[in-house]
């Protein structure tokens, strides 16, 4: 099982959609020089700062759904075992902070409230007009404290930004011979959405600066791994899903651009990220697309052969339970019922494809995506935590177990293509009792025990899909990704 207490046994999870920075990153906007990622782990504008849950930020949470507290800082990584992360650049796109909250004051205390990145931030944000410059301030603020080592009561850490899978396995190897005497975090750059290239929200998009600005980003010292197309609002390259729920679902309107497909920009976008000629190929995470622009850019995938081995990531998400596009309606599946049944969710033909693909699926940590509300209503309440982690642990198995259930059925593999990707620090509301990267190792010790009792009763089409639990648990929280990056991070 996973170690819940000794935190220098490494468990080497890897988390493939999380954000460590935009909280601190944020909170500097209040300070001068802004941008500054504090090397004094205590300030709000440290990357490192440990701020764990109060009962007040829990409760507020459970009636709410709002997470004001950092869940994937450095330390909170560290302490949970993490061992490498892709975090994702996100310059928060604007109609998130102009929403229809009419008094302004208003708007900026509820804005801040709903994200805990600060007003300055927020007021910062309300007069945008360039992403691209606040994406490459947030690229640097990594920077600033890449391999800055920090002294923690657990041993001395660092986190180092990498480009390739034969880095992230040279630093294990020197930190065995060294006998652990340094732990380094290793982090890979993503970005959500691709909103990112427009550089004059002003103007009619440039599709020459849009282009440009891509460029640019190909030519970092430290190019992006994979990044979305799409995020929460119309950004003119594809159309979304729904994303918000709630409150947030109340005062943001995401209604432009909703549900549309790929757009004449967005198919040139695609293909200078996928292209070569131009840099190292980054690769495209089809989270927050829309059903009609993930269809198109599988057909993208089937019709263009130098895409033949391209794979198919979901760096955070969820399987819906409903079998097709062209057939939404529930599966068959003992868990289909209990998912939820949304766009922004996958469905059975898409975890096939994206299995076949080689492709990856971070399974997100965000109640309200990963079961629909009659499930959560469902699930069994106790005062004592170590019942509550096993009754919301079962929420993530349920995911786990369709999954497996839609692969074998097709008499596949199921068990290299599921991963994690918490989504933690991204404005979600997490599994009670999971509330940040520290809880990691109590979730797999959690999720262990599902696989188990589920593994000891379970006859598959596919014999290679009877494994134990420990494997399972290995695998989704740490060798998958491996392999993963092993293969397509090069």
């Amino acid at each position: 099982m996973a170690n819940g207490k000794n935190i220098k046994s490494r468990n080497d999870y890897i988390d493939f959609h999380c954000h460590p920075a935009l909280k601190p990153y944020g909170k500097s906007y209040n300070f001068k020089p802004v941008r500054d990622n504090s090397t004094h782990r205590n300030r709000s504008r440290s990357i490192w700062r440990y701020n764990p849950p109060s009962l007040g930020d829990k409760l507020v949470n459970f009636l709410t759904g709002i997470t004001k507290f950092s869940q994937s800082n450095f330390t909170s990584l560290a302490n949970g075992g993490v061992s490498v992360i892709c975090a994702s650049l996100y310059p928060i796109e604007k109609p998130f902070f102009r929403n229809k909250i009419k008094n302004e004051f208003l708007k900026d205390i509820a804005s801040n409230f709903a994200t805990g990145v600060g007003r300055k931030r927020v007021d910062y944000i309300q007069g945008i007009n360039n992403y691209f410059e606040d994406l490459e301030y947030e690229y640097d603020f990594y920077k600033q404290l890449d391999g800055h080592e920090v002294l923690l009561p657990e041993g001395k850490f660092r986190y180092k930004i990498v480009n390739s899978f034969a880095e992230i396995e040279e630093i294990k190897k020197k930190e065995e011979i060294e006998n652990n005497k340094l732990t380094t975090i290793c982090v890979v750059l993503s970005i959500e959405g691709m909103h990112v290239l427009n550089s004059d929200l002003k103007k009619s998009p440039d599709e020459t600066k849009f282009l440009n600005n891509l460029n640019a980003i190909k030519s970092w010292q430290h190019s992006p791994f994979f990044v979305t197309i799409a995020h929460h609002f119309w950004n003119y390259l594809c159309g979304h899903s729904e994303s918000f729920s709630g409150i947030v679902k109340k005062k943001a309107d995401q209604s432009e651009g909703m549900g549309l497909g790929i757009t004449s920009l967005g198919k040139k976008v695609i293909k200078s990220l996928l292209n070569t000629t131009n840099g190292k190929r980054i690769l495209i995470d089809i989270k927050h697309m829309s059903p009609q622009s993930r269809s198109e850019y599988y057909k993208i995938l089937d019709t263009t052969p130098e895409y033949a081995n391209i794979p198919i990531i979901v760096s955070h998400g969820a399987a819906n339970g409903l079998k097709s596009f062209d057939d939404r309606t529930v599966g068959n599946f003992s868990m289909s019922k209990k998912l939820n049944p949304v766009e922004i969710n996958f469905y059975d033909e898409e975890i096939i494809r994206i299995a076949k693909s080689g492709g990856i699926i971070g399974l997100q940590l965000d109640e309200r995506r990963i079961a629909n509300e009659q499930t959560i209503k469902n699930t069994k309440h106790s005062l004592k935590r170590s019942k509550i982690m096993h009754y919301r642990s079962e929420l993530l198995w349920n995911q786990v177990q369709h999954i497996l259930q839609v692969l074998d059925d097709k008499k596949m593999f199921a068990w290299d293509c599921i991963a994690l990707g918490t989504d933690f620090d991204g404005i979600i509301d997490p599994l009670n009792s999971f509330w940040t990267s520290e809880e990691l190792p109590f979730l797999a010790d959690y999720l262990e025990r599902h696989a188990y009792n589920h593994m000891r009763n379970t006859g598959f089409k596919n014999a290679q899909n009877n494994i134990d639990a420990d494997e399972i648990i290995d695998r989704i929280f740490s060798s998958n990704g491996m392999n993963f990056f092993k293969k397509h991070f090069v």
